[in-house]
């Protein structure tokens, strides 16, 4: 069947050749190309996964798993949030590709999505899909959105305004307070990406008993929403739970629609979600060794020619290319270190001077790369 909609290549179905290359080496390919969690989620949430069965659970999220998430909020981020105000979603990439959509029916008016210059994919691709105006807003040299960057007339077409903090690829930290009271002053709802809050290294002070990891909530609920995932913090990608958080009406309107939409996720892996969120142990022990292997992986890198900054938050090494050729580093890295990375560009023409790298496969394969990088230039 033809068509005037042609999907643009799925960005790391590009990196099929680059995979060969890697695979080539002795050992093979260690991919750091997509952030995948490899590590095994928790003793106490696989026996959740499996002990649970019964009938459809409610699509909006069953009364244990908004309560664990609204508490897990309480303790973690400082915020309070009745349960009412929390909803389920399959994943957050769903959450994120489809949400323009659905605020398309609360505002006919308005055709624009804004999202950050250098982020998530998905935020662009989401207006896509929806027939909108994908928007970026220009990033500082600290990777953080620059609202003073965006045009009045963009503003007001708005449907909504995406923040990523940590951001990925690049780590950066945005200031969510503004980011809330710029959307209220414009009549703007602002959603707040914070997958990655779990994994907030600095430039926050941590309250007692907290990693320093922050919330678009802090400024109220009214107009923003905050979105959270188990993929990254507990490994669970595979069992797609996630959920948003934040103003009634929105939460209320979007838990309805998607309801009619059919959009659940399944009961067992809600047990999964409750008892996730309820066990931090597990998540202190994957924030150390992502921290880890972000700093071994840079050492690495920084002994090879290059410069591998540690992020602020996230998991992920955004490494400036030599000579601002991004392809030509990763086939660099691929051939000579036998590592898939992801080129820049993926997260927008902004990035595409730099390469980023997910620490996310298990020491061992580190272990491997680092003899590999042994006396190698990459510069």
């Amino acid at each position: 069947m033809t068509g005037g909609f042609v999907l643009p290549p799925y960005p790391y179905d590009r990196l099929e050749r680059v995979r060969e290359l890697a695979a080539d080496l002795p050992g093979g390919a260690v991919d750091l190309s997509v952030g995948t969690p490899c590590d095994e989620p928790s003793p106490a949430v696989l026996d959740a996964l499996r002990s649970a069965a019964g009938p459809y659970p409610p699509s909006v999220g069953t009364a244990a798993l908004r309560s664990a998430a609204s508490d897990w909020m309480a303790r973690r981020l400082a915020v309070e949030v009745d349960p009412a105000d929390v909803a389920a979603c399959v994943g957050t990439k769903e959450f994120v590709a489809g949400l323009p959509h659905w605020l398309r029916l609360l505002r006919p008016d308005r055709d624009t999505v804004l999202y950050p210059a250098v982020s998530y994919p998905s935020y662009a691709m989401g207006a896509v899909l929806a027939g909108c105006r994908a928007v970026p807003v220009a990033v500082d040299e600290e990777w953080r959105i620059d609202l003073t960057s965006v045009d009045p007339a963009d503003a007001r077409r708005a449907l909504c305004l995406w923040v990523n903090t940590p951001g990925n690829p690049a780590g950066g930290l945005d200031d969510l307070v503004a980011a809330a009271e710029w959307g209220r002053e414009r009549d703007v709802p602002v959603v707040s990406d914070e997958c990655y809050v779990e994994f907030t290294w600095d430039g926050v002070p941590a309250a007692e008993g907290l990693a320093p990891g922050r919330t678009i909530l802090e400024a109220g609920p009214d107009g923003v929403l905050a979105l959270h995932s188990l993929s990254k913090r507990s490994n669970l990608a595979g069992a797609r739970v996630g959920f948003y958080a934040g103003d009634a009406d929105l939460v209320g309107f979007l838990a309805e629609v998607r309801k009619h939409a059919g959009l659940m996720v399944p009961g067992p892996a809600q047990a999964a979600g409750v008892a996730a969120l309820g066990d931090q142990r597990h998540v202190e022990d994957q924030r150390h060794r992502y921290l880890t292997r972000l700093e071994r992986l840079s050492s690495v890198l920084e002994g090879c020619g290059l410069r591998a900054p540690m992020p602020r938050g996230g998991f992920y090494l955004w490494v400036p290319a030599p000579g601002g050729d991004a392809w030509a580093l990763v086939e660099q890295l691929a051939a000579r270190l036998g590592v898939v990375a992801s080129p820049g560009e993926f997260y927008g023409d902004a990035g595409a001077d730099h390469v980023r790298l997910a620490v996310v496969q298990p020491d061992g394969a580190l272990d491997l790369v680092e003899r590999r990088a042994a006396g190698v230039s990459l510069t």
